[in-house]
């Protein structure tokens, strides 16, 4: 019997299933609901003879992915940014790119994502929303500034802010319209800072119980925040085969195609996961500000570079070393990371 290849071109609404023979020769497919029943359902006299189901990754594909496994069957999940169609095809259209994904099965040539798993992927996702409310909560405080400067002339500190209680915001205008704002936006902050706790405690209950957590606590600049983000957005650290990989994905290397010595465009900058971008960016920014180490190693590079160099090039330093804790099992060492320190003369 001849093994079959998959593959699911994946819509908001719909899927198209395009299943290709060891021999290039298509034979079956279908346009289906986005239901698990009826996607097994067309799937099933195919079963025994599937070597693989490639499932395009789109924003949805967590139900699909999760469910085929389940019941038996091979699913990986294809990564549409590092593949593309001949552009000078003459049709394309949802069938053509559902027997694409299932030909490169077939030529064993498929770019594949990497599935997080069921179980933990949830408590990081909470997390990805806790970015969400505290980006609401920094605008509603920027609102609410902007307003009180607008009305008196004077400026409000951030800790004064974050002290004041809905009666007292209000008695700071005389006009009711102002007065309702300004009680409706303290409520607002009040109820976003106590979601964001909430879901700190319970994202931490998750991290502390994963081996790497604590180890990159230890890192400068990585604080329980931090250390929760890369914890959870990393997953499998063997996934990565080195540290420059890994740096990489988090998006702290240079993007850039040269050709003979010379740069000839940007490549793709945003390819990695963008909260490790964000997550080591910010440890570099804390780590200059209180390790005397990084500082000094960052002022060196900013004088010869600028600012914005020096921080992605010590963010870069930070996620390699965060490699070796996972990947090795290694405690941080400042003088691995940036050498012995010259001898004064």
């Amino acid at each position: 019997m001849k093994k079959v290849m998959a593959g699911i071109d994946l819509h908001s609404n719909n899927l198209v299933v395009g299943i290709m023979d060891q021999d290039g020769k298509r034979v079956g497919e279908k346009k289906l609901p986005c239901e698990l029943q009826e996607v097994v359902k067309f799937l099933a006299p195919f079963k025994k003879r599937l070597e693989q189901v490639a499932v395009e990754s789109t924003y949805n594909w967590y139900w699909l992915v999760d469910g085929l496994p389940g019941l038996g069957y091979p699913v990986v999940l294809a990564n549409p940014a590092a593949m593309e169609q001949y552009s000078g095809i003459k049709s394309a259209g949802d069938t053509n790119d559902a027997f694409f994904l299932a030909e490169q099965s077939r030529l064993k040539i498929l770019p594949t994502g990497y599935i997080y798993d069921a179980e933990l992927r949830p408590v990081r996702d909470l997390l990805r929303r806790r970015v969400l409310l505290v980006h609401q909560r920094t605008a509603l405080m920027l609102s609410f500034k902007s307003l009180y400067t607008r009305t008196t002339g004077q400026e409000m500190t951030l800790s004064e802010l974050k002290g004041l209680e809905i009666k007292a915001a209000q008695e700071l205008y005389h006009h009711p319209a102002n007065q309702l704002i300004a009680g409706m936006q303290i409520q607002q902050i009040e109820q976003l800072s106590q979601s964001v706790e909430k879901i700190e405690k319970a994202v931490m209950a998750s991290a502390r119980e994963l081996p790497f957590y604590c180890k990159l606590t230890s890192l400068p600049g990585v604080g329980k925040i931090l250390g929760m983000t890369i914890t959870m957005e990393v997953g499998e650290i063997k996934r990565f085969a080195d540290a420059g990989r890994f740096a990489s994905y988090c998006r702290t290397v240079e993007a850039q195609r040269t050709s003979n010595d010379r740069k000839k465009g940007e490549n793709n900058s945003k390819c990695g996961n963008k909260y490790l971008a964000w997550a080591f960016v910010e440890a570099a920014n804390f780590a200059r500000r209180y390790d005397l180490q990084c500082r000094k190693w960052y002022e060196r590079k900013a004088a010869k570079t600028s600012n914005i160099i020096a921080t992605k090039a010590l963010a870069c330093k930070l996620a390699k070393a965060a490699w070796y804790l996972m990947a090795k099992g290694t405690n941080y060492d400042a003088q691995r990371m940036f050498g012995q320190p010259a001898k004064p003369k």
